[in-house]
């Protein structure tokens, strides 16, 4: 390595010696210098030609496709549009099967919701009570009240998660400021068991399979405990009482109670969520 940079140190000293001493030397190197620059500089030239060539062509091209779209658009204006129907139709019905008018009239509870209970909604998520044991809903009393009602599905896990947290929040507001104990007696209810309940008659439901909110697990029928037993008949004043404060929180948690309807149902309660349940013709 020591020898070659004392070589390369003797050339490069030989180099500026004979340009400081020697003026054809000087001259020779300006020419050559001055030769590249010239060559750089026709190069540089060459490239801005082709550039400017390049840029010209694409927006000429550019502007030949725009015409010809143009031109087929006008000569095949009909398969245009029928194309750009097919691509707004899936939009479209996705929009419209958003809405409230889709399949028609819907029954939707327009009750304003209490904004502390709105609030309460937003917050914890409640957790159903445990559940009762089989013979509280087998007494004879019972039987005669809600005929087959022991074989009712009062599975909380069945019915939907919306309802499911505004009817616990009722149960928790009857309990606290007005100390009634809920229970539900039927929650989500087949369409099987629907029709059969139509069949007992009209004192029963005047719904069959579908008509009904219960189909959906958008509907609970429920009553009160008193010593560890059932009061469901509103011929008691202290559970008619109770009926009366269960429609006034169910309501104010935007639920729709049957208590207001011309065959009262005092222990129902239902959400009415638009685009779920056609109204009954």
């Amino acid at each position: 390595m020591f020898l070659l940079a004392v070589v390369l140190y003797f050339l490069l000293a030989c180099l500026v010696s004979w340009l400081a001493l020697f003026p054809a030397g000087r001259a020779f190197v300006v020419e050559r210098a001055a030769r590249a620059e010239a060559a750089l500089q026709r190069r540089f030239a060459g490239l801005r030609r082709r550039q400017t060539a390049g840029a010209q062509a694409l927006r000429q091209s550019g502007a030949a496709s725009a015409q010809g779209l143009a031109a087929f658009a006008r000569r095949h204006y009909l398969l245009c549009l029928a194309g750009l129907a097919l691509l707004s139709l899936p939009p479209t019905l996705a929009f419209l099967a958003s809405g409230k008018n889709m399949l028609g009239a819907y029954d939707v509870s327009t009750r304003e919701v209490n904004t502390q209970v709105a609030e309460l909604l937003e917050g914890e998520q409640l957790v159903p009570p445990v559940a009762l044991p089989p013979t509280v809903f087998a007494t004879a009393e019972i039987e005669r009240e809600r005929p087959m009602l022991v074989s009712a599905s009062r599975n909380w896990a069945l019915m939907d998660p919306e309802y499911t947290q505004r009817l616990l929040l009722v149960f928790k507001i009857m309990k606290e400021q007005h100390g009634y104990d809920m229970a539900i007696l039927e929650g989500y209810r087949s369409p099987e068991r629907q029709n059969m309940l139509a069949s007992l008659g009209s004192s029963v439901t005047n719904a069959a399979a579908f008509q009904s909110w219960h189909q959906y697990g958008l509907a609970a029928d429920c009553a009160f405990l008193r010593d560890g037993k059932l009061v469901i008949s509103e011929k008691d004043p202290w559970a008619m009482r109770g009926y009366e404060l269960y429609g006034q929180v169910a309501e104010s948690v935007g639920l729709t109670w049957g208590g207001r309807w011309k065959m009262m149902d005092f222990g129902h309660t239902e959400l009415r969520v638009p685009g779920v349940m056609k109204r009954k013709a």
